[in-house]
């Protein structure tokens, strides 16, 4: 109680620890530099703050375009960013953290028992976990209370969405805690009610890159023709409704009722295989040249750029921003 007590309102948050500056921990700083806040960031890898700022630095244009919160740099996002070499001294000076190691479960265990050891009582530590469940991971840590699961999508500082679920041991108090801040923070929150293997939208990509890799192992399409046929096909749509409400589109002014009626029995259609195929190395080059082949010449540094312009594009028509 004392900790829930002493505890920071969300919207009183001022400095996030960051710990892990890769694609998503560095997607990460990005995102709460651009809100204003304060950021503490450390990773072990050597070249981890030239990689970091590479990645804010990219970021930045497309965060600026988008509108930066009272208390952002307009002119520099590296005014309110600290990278410190030791992760004892990140955490304690945290109101909040963010966790964003590679996804190995060893690592994470031990991980989360260092910053649980490192921070304040009273602040929470999230998780940006793509797979595991905080069950798995909090098991170490000596407050597990306050370990929280916080999965966003890349790139974070554009993709609205947070999934935010606790473990056993997470206290409930900490899951709400947890959503206010990151709505504060301007993110679209899902705060599940109990723990899904892969949460709830990694389900939902999962199963279209199977079928994905499948189609491309049996030579039934094309890595250029997949991409195609979500971008100029159900990708419009998903971008105003999800699937469920798409297909309640479907069945007309019958709606869902009609459709799954009408449609119920090709559900029995042997379509789709979800279960994985062997990744053999055929499969591996298959993928990658298709990849290359529809990148065109265009680095990774130019497709970010592109893929942010185009979400904001998208955004802005949505009245998101």
């Amino acid at each position: 109680m004392s900790d829930q007590l002493s505890r920071v309102p969300p919207q009183d948050v001022r400095t996030v620890t960051c710990v892990g500056a890769g694609v998503i921990g560095g997607g990460w700083v990005a995102y709460f530099l651009s809100r204003g806040y304060r950021v503490v960031a450390w990773d072990p890898a050597e070249d981890a703050e030239a990689r970091l700022r590479h990645l804010v630095g990219t970021a930045w244009t497309a965060l600026t375009d988008l509108g930066l919160a009272p208390g952002a740099s307009p002119d520099s996002p590296f005014d309110n960013l600290t990278v410190v070499p030791d992760l004892t001294d990140a955490c304690a000076q945290a109101d909040f953290v963010q966790e964003s190691a590679p996804e190995d479960l060893e690592l994470k265990r031990t991980l989360l028992a260092d910053i649980d050891a490192a921070t304040p009582e009273h602040v929470v530590i999230s998780s940006s976990t793509s797979g595991y469940g905080m069950s798995e991971m909090q098991v170490r840590c000596a407050h597990p209370e306050r370990t929280v699961v916080g999965h966003p999508f890349n790139p974070p500082y554009l993709i609205p969405l947070v999934e935010v679920v606790g473990g056993t041991a997470t206290s409930p108090e900490v899951v709400a805690w947890t959503s206010d801040f990151f709505r504060h923070a301007g993110k679209s929150v899902i705060t599940m009610d109990s723990e899904v293997p892969g949460f709830i939208a990694n389900r939902l990509q999962e199963a279209l890159w199977r079928e994905a890799l499948h189609m491309v192992a049996e030579g039934e399409a094309t890595v250029e023709q997949i991409d195609l046929s979500i971008t100029d096909g159900p990708g419009l749509r998903w971008a105003i409704q999800g699937p469920m409400l798409t297909f309640h589109l479907a069945g007309g002014q019958g709606g869902m009722a009609h459709m799954l009626d009408h449609f119920g029995p090709s559900l029995l259609s042997p379509w789709t295989r979800l279960t994985a195929p062997e990744l053999t190395p055929e499969l591996r080059d298959a993928v990658v040249d298709g990849c290359e082949r529809e990148a065109g010449g265009r680095s990774v540094d130019d497709l970010v750029a592109e893929r942010d312009r185009g979400v904001i594009a998208i955004l802005r028509a949505l009245g998101r921003v």
